[in-house]
């Protein structure tokens, strides 16, 4: 029998002589309880917006981005290019033209970053299914149609139901420019609002997408010409054969092309959601370190109280050491038991939020109850934050002198 932990546990559910120790117990034990729960659900809800982001991200963006590493325009030719129409691995390759034009609508103007996208883009990418209002689609027959995002068509006054054109400028390329009239120096295109999207704030401002052909022909580039070239892996593939996937073709590309993840295409939104992440659970885990206060005084009391005790054990040979891990044991305990409960209501908890979707969003929101994804990962990271914290507010008051 190890003493140390028997004398800790009898110590934790023992009857003290002052009721004031158990009731300090008692409410540190709950305390730490209602903290875990809490890290453990506040964390399952942010996965769940998380995962939202991602989502939506992924309907716009392809599984891997093609570019040079300058972002110049270039022609996708070569037996690497070729190769990919015939990858196993890939279920689409299509082609994208990017570039800052000049919208006006109506009497509203803009600048914005117009993307054109070809018929793979538009079969492939599954922005039908943030289509807010008209339909998705970039041609009705052969006449050209836009989509906008939900706050670029608000700033230019927008409508699919309107038949006012979006004119789309950009300067010529044979840089000829006429003080006279500015305008006559800017080639335009014209075309109407078939659609409005709505993926996130961040990307609606800014979102204009057009056929290819139509912002070639404005840019006055060769009609092979492209910014970038979308891949998107084929279902049921691993992350390991997707990872092996783009390091081949990394390599077979070379140091003028930069192959970019769905992370590196968005690398300060993905950093600034772990960083939100990693706030989150300093704040929470701080909250719990205050909560855990409460063992260090009821810790330190129950040390007074049984002075007669330590004495006796020490009679019968107990050394300082094994007093010292009595306490730190008992103490230690009750934030153990703490988290254990707290683990349980917060998984049970998060649990059933993430199937039955018991607590509702208030208004108007994509989903109809709060998000929320349990990870392993989130819950040992828990408990593992939980039990060193209540070991090292543990071990503060058992380092008390026991001569």
């Amino acid at each position: 029998m190890r003493i140390a932990p028997f004398i800790a546990w009898r110590y934790l559910f023992a009857r003290k002589s002052h009721n004031v120790i158990n009731v300090i117990s008692g409410i540190s034990a709950l305390g730490m309880a209602v903290g875990t729960a809490a890290l453990v659900l506040i964390l399952s809800v942010y996965n769940g917006f998380d995962g939202i982001i991602r989502a939506n991200l992924d309907d716009s963006d392809p599984d891997l981005l093609v570019k040079t590493s300058g972002g110049s325009r270039f022609v996708p030719e070569g037996p690497v290019f070729d190769s990919l129409f015939d990858s196993p691995l890939l279920s689409s390759v299509g082609s994208s033209l990017s570039e800052d034009v000049f919208v006006i609508h109506g009497d509203k103007q803009a600048v914005v970053r117009a993307k054109g996208v070809d018929f793979v883009f538009e079969e492939e990418s599954g922005m039908a299914r943030h289509v807010v209002m008209g339909a998705w689609g970039l041609h009705n027959g052969s006449q050209p149609l836009a989509a906008l995002g939900t706050v670029l068509a608000n700033k230019l006054g927008a409508n699919p139901r309107f038949r006012t054109p979006l004119t789309i400028y950009y300067p010529s390329s044979t840089g000829n420019f006429s003080p006279a009239n500015p305008m006559a120096s800017l080639r335009k295109e014209s075309l109407l609002a078939g659609s409005i999207l709505s993926i996130n704030a961040e990307t609606d401002e800014g979102l204009l997408l057009v056929p290819i052909e139509t912002l070639s022909s404005l840019l006055g580039c060769k009609e092979e010409e492209v910014s970038a070239v979308e891949l998107r892996f084929a279902q049921g593939l691993s992350g390991r054969e997707k990872k092996r996937f783009t390091k081949m073709l990394r390599s077979e590309l070379g140091s003028g092309f930069a192959v970019l993840d769905r992370y590196q295409q968005h690398a300060a939104l993905y950093k600034m959601m772990r960083a939100e992440k990693a706030a989150i659970w300093l704040i929470l885990a701080f909250v719990v370190f205050i909560i855990a206060l409460n063992i260090f005084g009821s810790l330190s009391m129950l040390i007074i109280e049984k002075k007669e005790d330590i004495a006796t054990l020490k009679a019968m040979g107990a050394s300082d050491g094994l007093v010292r891990r009595i306490f730190i044991l008992e103490g230690w305990m009750v934030s153990l038991l703490g988290m254990a409960a707290g683990l349980f209501c917060g998984i049970a908890l998060a649990l059933l939020q993430q199937h039955f979707g018991i607590v509702k969003m208030p208004g108007a929101f994509i989903v109809n109850a709060y998000p929320v994804v349990l990870k392993a990962a989130d819950v040992l990271l828990t408990a593992v934050s939980v039990a060193l914290i209540g070991l090292i507010i543990a071990l503060v008051p058992a380092k008390y002198d026991y001569h």
